[in-house]
């Protein structure tokens, strides 16, 4: 059988680690798929550098658009990241019939609407299992392997920089600036770190996989993005004391009101299978009404586990390449049809429980007039902990029970403008799952 032929657009870190597992695993691969993958054509800045590595069997441009529009390409591998210039590809190559896999969850989580109509109504697939966590399946276990469930929550490690780096400041009591460095250092964390620290990175993905599980829209601007740039190494360290550990979370659940969406600093039972998720991994726990929770760990960037999940996605789409396009996976598991535009909700309407810290004068009265608000917002204190008071100054810090972020939101800043209060309360959410 003749080779489905392939056009990559970009060979940089996961260009590289496709082109190296599709050579090193051809055999494998072409025996799985049923018929040989082969890169024909690629498009590079570096015309030069692309060509000492591929050889000269493969056409090489700097022009991408050369990719798009030869007739001989099958499928359109984008790995050059962005949503403009990367868009507009995408576009071009599913307009002229072509498949298009991908590992660009900004771009997805962005145009991912339009993107997926467009291959809709062309009888084309748009794969992008790099997009989310790396070399981790959950793609293909959401839209195909859980499908007998209605999926009621998904909470997630899905930012390996920032797992990075609230490890290492609780493994060697260091500060979030000392940590982010040593990523940086690391190669985890790029020079401009927004994106993973500020909690962008992993509402993208959050997105991918609400719309994935619920049927919903893709819809990246509803999400509440919190990131880990104020977490302090105090409070780690007092969340390792009361048995819990904070992690960046990705989470969303269905709820009758709506559908959460948020991404934020979360406090997990230490004894947890996500609190135990260290370093840069990645880890997606996930609730289904028959199966239960199912977790789905493992490397979550890199050359090679992302370049596993882009080959992963080339053979599927081989198989399918002339299969009737009625009776492929939905690109977002659900019928295009059978969407349905649940409200996202906003955080104030989130229920959880919360760890709130706070400096406050050593005087008597301060814990009464602290608990009475509390308790006037309808907030339960689960239990209290008062730090050892040095120079007139105590450390007061509240578990509550499950309680609405919006009275938390009131709650604080009626503390806030106590006169006995020496500093802004930290408030991070908890979850137990």
């Amino acid at each position: 059988m003749e080779s489905i032929k392939v056009g990559l657009l970009g060979l940089g870190v996961v260009g590289g680690g496709t082109w190296s597992v599709l050579q090193r695993n051809a055999e494998e691969i072409s025996r799985r798929a049923g018929r040989q993958i082969e890169i024909v054509h690629v498009a590079v800045r570096d015309v030069a550098k692309a060509r000492a590595r591929v050889g000269d069997a493969v056409s090489i441009t700097n022009d991408p658009t050369e990719v798009v529009s030869n007739p001989q390409v099958d499928i359109v591998v984008e790995l050059i990241g962005g949503t403009t210039l990367a868009r507009e590809l995408v576009l071009a190559a599913i307009g002229q019939g072509k498949h298009v896999v991908t590992a660009n969850k900004a771009l997805l989580a962005t145009h991912g609407t339009e993107i997926f109509e467009a291959a809709s109504a062309k009888g084309v697939m748009v794969a992008f299992e790099a997009a989310v966590a790396g070399g981790i399946p959950i793609i293909k276990a959401i839209r195909e392997g859980l499908t007998a469930n209605r999926i009621e929550w998904i909470a997630g490690i899905i930012n390996g920089t920032t797992n990075y780096i609230l490890t290492e400041m609780r493994n060697r009591s260091i500060s979030f600036e000392q940590a982010l460095s040593q990523a940086q250092q690391l190669g985890y964390a790029e020079a401009d770190p927004t994106s993973d620290v500020e909690g962008f990175d992993a509402a993208q993905k959050l997105t991918l996989l609400a719309s994935m599980a619920f049927g919903i829209p893709v819809q990246l601007s509803r999400a509440y993005v919190e990131g880990i740039t104020h977490v302090d190494d105090q409070d780690i360290s007092i969340a390792e004391r009361l048995g819990f550990r904070i992690k960046l979370l990705g989470i969303t659940r269905r709820r009758p009101e709506g559908i959460e969406l948020r991404v934020h600093p979360t406090l997990v039972p230490a004894n947890s299978m996500l609190a135990n998720v260290e370093d840069a991994m990645n880890a997606v726990l996930v609730n289904g009404d028959a199966v239960g929770q199912t977790l789905y760990y493992g490397k979550g960037a890199g050359e090679e586990p992302t370049a596993s999940a882009v080959v992963a996605d080339l053979v599927d789409v081989t198989r399918l390449h002339t299969a009737d396009p009625e009776h492929r996976v939905p690109h977002l598991a659900f019928q295009p049809e059978s969407m349905v535009d649940i409200p996202v909700l906003p955080i104030e309407d989130v229920r959880c429980g919360y760890y709130l810290r706070m400096t406050v004068n050593d005087a008597p009265g301060v814990l009464a007039e602290v608990a009475r608000v509390l308790a006037d917002n309808e907030i339960s204190i689960g239990s209290m902990i008062q730090e050892p008071a040095a120079d007139g100054v105590a450390t007061l810090i509240f578990m509550t029970h499950l309680a609405l972020e919006k009275n938390v939101l009131a709650a604080t800043k009626a503390v806030e403008a106590m006169p006995f209060m020496r500093s802004a309360v930290t408030r991070l959410r908890v979850e137990s799952f």
